[in-house]
This record gives structure tokens, C-alpha cells and sequence, in this order.
């Protein structure tokens, strides 16, 4: 019996009826303004509370900053679950018993956590700043395909040494033209996106929680009271050298030859 292969998985044009394409193209549009507002708020903050550390605001701006770290990255943990198909669950590294203020706010401090969040953010800008390649080959290759509906119209993609680079679309051969560079384009665009998503992946996944499959893992492989091992290790050791009481042994299992009554 032949299987057919699903159309997602067809080399190259694969990616036109993949739904991750899709979601990695949303992703991409959510990251470019959360990177821009990441590196604005964070680094004008950060800026601001070092150079007014002396004094009790700029220490406050500074606490608000880390918390609030910890906020976007909770933001950024649930787009990766949705969008990127990852199933991140968020550090245990925070006791639930604080003891006080200050003790409360040690606890953020001292927790991993925080500080992998933060370096999630700060690479957050990276990505939206090549998020901006994929989305712009898309937004170029669009128009193209539907050259033959739209013709005649001149298409713009961008400036090169100041002057404007252009392509007049006037005649039906011309549109026809157009047809197959704008597909290529769409499906570089596609595939550019993929790999940006799986970049941004690989960085949640390392930064900003712990992946349930594997986390339910390390749970399995903890002996519990009920486990053999537990119960082998609860048993009391046997001396080998003890003392062992002459009428608790059988004397029928005792080793060696046995003795026969002479006649």
C-alpha cells in the first residue's frame, strides 16, 4: 500500500501549506516591535538607574527593571509555546517562602531565572532586527504573483546608492514574467522565516524555561518511598560476621557431608 506524503512535507514548496510557516510569520511581526520596546526601555533603564544608583531612585528603577524582566519573559515563554512549538514551562528556581522584604526580593535576585530572561530579552532585538529581511522579501514577492491582475503598476523595492530601484509593469508578458520571480521570492521569504523562527526556538528553549517532556523525566527517573529501591535501601543490612543463635539453625541445611550411624 503506498502512503502519500502530506503536502507539508514536499522539499522546498512544502512551506506554502505548513501551518508553523504562518505562525512563524506571526512571531516575526509580534518580535520586531517587542525588540525595538526590549532594547529602548530596557537599556535607557538600565542607563538611568546606574548613573542614579547613588541615590534610593535609581536603585528602585533598577529592582523594576529586573521584576519586570521576569514579566516580558513570562510574555515571551507563552509566544514561544504558541507560535514556535516549543512546551516551556517556567523555572523552579524561586522559593515560595521569602521571609521578608528584602528576602524577597534576594530570592529574584539570586534566581537563575531572572538573569536568563534578561539575556532573552537583550537577544530579542537581534532577531527582530533580522525578522526584517524574511518580512521584507514576503511584502516584495507578494505583489509579483499577482502581476497579471494588477499590471499595469510599477513595482518599488527599495533604494540603492540614493536612487530608487523600480520595475515598470506594463504588458501582460511582462506580468507573466513576474510571476514565477515573485513565487521565488515568496518561497525564499518562507524559508527565511523558518530559520529565523528556529533560531529564536533554540533561544527560548535555552533561556527561558525547561521543556515539560523533559522535566516529567527527570521526575520518573527520582525513586520514590514506594520504589524497590527505596524499600532495598530502608532494609536493614545483615552483618555477615554476626552472632547467630545454635537453634536457629536447621540442622538439616547445614552444609557438608552427611553422617551415617555404623551398623
Amino acid at each position: 500500500m503506498v502512503s502519500l506524503r502530506p503536502p507539508s512535507d514536499l522539499p522546498v514548496v512544502g512551506v506554502l501549506v505548513d501551518g508553523r510557516t504562518y505562525r512563524h510569520l506571526v512571531y516575526l511581526l509580534l518580535a520586531i516591535p517587542l525588540g525595538f520596546v526590549y532594547s529602548m526601555l530596557f537599556s535607557f533603564g538600565f542607563v538611568f538607574g546606574f548613573l542614579f544608583s547613588v541615590v534610593l531612585v535609581g536603585l528602585v528603577v533598577l529592582l523594576a527593571l529586573l521584576l519586570g524582566s521576569r514579566l516580558a519573559a513570562g510574555v515571551e515563554r507563552w509566544l514561544a509555546n504558541r507560535l514556535l512549538g516549543t512546551d516551556l514551562a517556567p523555572y523552579d528556581d524561586v522559593p515560595d517562602d521569602a521571609g521578608g522584604g528584602l528576602a524577597s526580593v534576594r530570592k529574584y535576585l539570586d534566581a537563575a531565572s531572572t538573569w536568563r530572561g534578561l539575556g532573552f530579552l537583550s537577544l530579542k532585538f537581534a532577531v527582530s532586527v533580522v525578522a526584517f529581511v524574511p518580512l521584507f522579501a514576503l511584502a516584495n514577492g507578494l505583489p509579483l504573483v499577482l502581476a497579471p491582475v494588477r499590471y499595469p503598476y510599477v513595482a518599488d523595492f527599495g533604494e540603492s546608492n540614493g536612487e530608487p530601484v523600480t520595475w515598470a509593469i506594463e504588458t501582460l508578458p511582462e506580468a507573466l514574467v513576474a510571476v514565477p520571480v515573485g513565487v521565488v521570492g515568496v518561497l525564499v521569504a518562507l524559508h527565511l522565516a523558518n530559520l529565523v523562527a528556529y533560531v529564536a526556538r533554540q533561544m527560548a528553549t535555552a533561556l527561558l524555561g525547561e521543556s515539560v517532556d523533559e522535566s516529567a523525566a527527570q521526575s520518573a527517573e527520582e525513586p520514590t518511598d514506594d520504589s524497590p529501591e527505596a524499600e532495598q535501601d530502608a532494609s536493614p543490612a545483615v552483618d555477615a560476621g554476626a552472632f547467630v543463635a545454635a537453634e536457629a539453625v536447621d540442622p538439616e541445611s547445614r552444609d557438608g557431608p552427611d553422617l551415617v550411624d555404623e551398623p
